[in-house]
């Protein structure tokens, strides 16, 4: 399986109060095309960093991360953004809709900032995707009038639409029901297996981990473990 992200001696540390934070202690891992790996561990144990750098958010303080072969760190800023926004999808835990958008435009907003494709190709693909994250006929609806769980497949919807190499997913199930968090893991699971998307989780629900492909366990900036998950 193709490597699409490998990281080599990652660190990271920033000034807190003027003290030195080592959120990053050396971390070497590479994710495959197609991987759905869930990425766990308590509260300061470099987990955020590791989604932002892994989303080019952040560079490492030293290390290399090569995202498909190319190596980010001598990228510009202006750079480094293109290449985030063609690249990688974000799903957050709070779904970050625009309120007053229907679904089909909130859908629609990453190909409209980009400005690549014409109209009548943007709504055909917001509308296809729509579909197959199981929201037919809700395409004209406005945030407010949906659930929980259908905002966050809106959410999935508008990661997807762009067909991005990878997607971040920051406590994707954190506000939803346990009935609702099967069915947004189980989509998810099945948009990783039809369409080889690959996916990177932060989470700590134990339901995501059991379906990643692999389990990445940080503590103290360091990787304590990182193999197949026990479903």
């Amino acid at each position: 399986m193709a490597t699409i992200l490998q990281l080599e001696g990652v660190r990271k540390s920033y000034k807190k109060d003027e003290q030195l934070v080592e959120a990053l202690r050396g971390i070497d891992l590479t994710i495959n095309r197609g991987d759905l790996v869930a990425i766990v561990g308590p509260s300061g144990s470099g987990k955020t960093t590791l989604l932002n750098i892994v989303g080019c958010l952040d560079l490492p303080t030293s290390g290399s991360v090569l995202y498909d072969g190319r190596e980010l760190g001598g990228m510009s800023e202006r750079e480094l953004s293109r290449y985030r926004k063609e690249n990688i999808s974000f799903i957050f835990q709070s779904y970050n809709l625009i309120p007053v958008l229907t679904v089909r435009e909130n859908v629609e907003l990453p190909m409209v900032i980009e400005r690549k494709l014409a109209r009548s190709e943007m709504r055909r693909r917001a509308e296809e995707i729509i579909d197959a994250v199981g929201l037919v006929g809700l395409h004209d609806r406005f945030p407010r009038e949906l659930s929980g769980g259908q905002e966050q497949r809106v959410a999935i919807a508008r990661a997807l639409v762009k067909n991005p190499m990878v997607v971040l997913a920051d406590e994707p199930t954190a506000n939803l029901d346990s009935h609702t968090a099967e069915e947004i893991v189980a989509l998810m699971e099945r948009m990783n297996a039809e369409r080889g998307t690959t996916f990177v989780f932060s989470t700590h629900d134990a339901l995501v981990q059991r379906h990643a492909h692999r389990v990445v366990s940080l503590r103290d900036g360091l990787i304590q473990s990182n193999g197949r998950s026990v479903a």
